[in-house]
């Protein structure tokens, strides 16, 4: 009898989906099921019905894991930013590390373990970079889960709180001065986000995500910003525009003060624009990176080749143990930023060029350098063929694989070790408490024989 949608049925569940949902099986399918824990028995509501799977909902749960635990958040689970607060922690990083061991022997056909995930020390208040959808209303929060709807939300566990104080000063100034919310929809409206950026310090920059090249109200709102929040260092409006999905606009003017953020990073020092890519979960990053570089085993006669190099931190930080480093990402824009912030930190071995994997390693091979060590820290669609065959021909003799996905990284894991290099060891780091995102560092080693 096949399984019918809207139906309820009893269910065990068995494990774990890539998205942190339960997984049971019912004739023969396996039922994704959001909101169940391991080991459960939950009477799941079908809401979707496959060829080869369904997807349900949690409507009873019968016989509770003991990891299961009351959201601490009012906004769970109608907001789209967690997805794993319904579990302990230690649930959580116990969960994340099998995906990430599972992904690698089912997809990559390796044999080992990984051992260790690097747990954060607090799952709360961790991001450094909040953006706020507008709504009208006005609504100044969250998405809902799957969805464009804004949710109001006053505050948010993953955010620190100078974010929390400014949006709220922010949302006053909307509602006290008739400021229109922008209609994604109709095209029409002004304030579409209201962006948060917070250093080690807890200063912090905002930005007003407009469709318009001006604001009204321009100096009662930076007076309301600034009395919110007095380490305030910058206001700057990014002019978008256009019909899109994308966040910031192409223009940016700067409102009052500076329209940067300083921060430290891995004992460095970088400056941070609104635009500029930095990773969200600061103390969690440094010791991504000290893996890295542990894993890179650098003796200080090591020429070393940052693929996807980004503003240079990883470049930055192998440069201090490295003869010299070497950075190479498509951004141009990413890649002037390397270079002041290489001038920042006295950094004088370190060297950024744009170009994609394919174009650095002709460069290299054109200059007869050819790297000892080659990291990458691709996005989560991973590293292409070329990019492998880029690697395979600059033959270095360790590769270092920072991973924030990992399906791809274990299907690029199985097309390496095709051309000669071997999965030696990997670990996992949660950057992302709370939802079901992990990262991964991985060493591979090139065959000598």
């Amino acid at each position: 009898m096949a399984a019918k949608k809207n139906e309820k049925y009893p269910l065990r569940i068995e494990s774990y989906g890539s998205s942190g949902e339960g997984v049971a099986r019912l004739e023969g399918q396996a039922v994704f099921v959001k909101g169940a824990l391991e080991g459960e028995l939950c009477s799941v509501q079908l809401l979707k019905v496959g060829k080869s799977a369904a997807w349900g909902r949690v409507d009873q749960v019968l016989e509770p894991s003991p990891a299961r635990q009351e959201p601490d958040c009012p906004q769970y689970p109608k907001c789209g930013g967690c997805q794993l607060r319904h579990m302990t922690y230690a649930e959580e990083t116990e969960m994340k590390r099998r995906r990430v061991q599972e992904a690698l022997r089912r997809i990559g056909g390796w044999e080992g373990t990984v051992e260790v995930i690097h747990a954060a020390p607090t799952p709360d208040r961790y991001r450094n970079k909040i953006q706020f959808p507008v709504a009208d209303g006005p609504q100044v929060g969250f998405f809902r889960a799957r969805s464009h709807d804004v949710i109001d939300a006053p505050d948010c566990l993953l955010q620190p709180l100078p974010a929390t104080r400014l949006r709220t000063a922010f949302k006053t100034w909307m509602e006290t001065y008739h400021v229109p919310a922008y209609d994604e929809k109709a095209h029409e409206g002004l304030i579409r986000h209201f962006y948060v950026r917070v250093n080690r310090k807890g200063q912090s920059l905002c930005s007003v995500i407009a469709n318009g090249k001006k604001l009204p109200y321009t100096q009662e709102l930076i007076d309301i910003l600034r009395q919110a929040e007095p380490d305030l260092v910058g206001v700057v409006l990014s002019v978008n525009m256009d019909k899109t999905n994308v966040i910031l606009g192409k223009t940016y003017k700067t409102l009052w003060g500076q329209d940067f953020l300083e921060d430290t990073l891995c004992g460095l020092s970088f400056q941070l624009s609104v635009p500029s890519f930095y990773q969200v979960n600061r103390e969690q990053t440094e010791v991504l990176y000290g893996r890295a570089l542990d894993f890179a085993g650098l003796t200080g006669e090591e020429t070393v080749l940052d693929l996807y190099c980004g503003i240079g931190t990883i470049t930055l930080c192998m440069a201090r143990k490295a003869k010299k480093a070497l950075g190479a990402e498509v951004v141009p824009s990413a890649v002037e930023d390397a270079k002041e912030n290489a001038k920042r930190n006295g950094v004088d071995n370190a060297e950024f060029f744009c170009a994609d994997a394919g174009e650095a390693a002709l460069q290299l091979a054109q200059r007869g350098i050819r790297p000892d060590v080659i990291c990458v820290d691709p996005p989560r669609k991973g590293i292409s063929a070329d990019v492998i065959e880029a690697i395979v021909q600059m033959a270095p003799q360790r590769l270092v694989y920072v991973s924030c996905d990992p399906a791809t990284l274990a299907r690029d894991v199985k097309l390496l070790a095709e051309r000669g290099y071997h999965l030696q060891k990997a670990e996992a780091a949660d950057l992302f408490p709370r939802t079901h995102h992990v990262e991964t560092v991985c060493l591979l080693t090139r065959n000598t024989d």
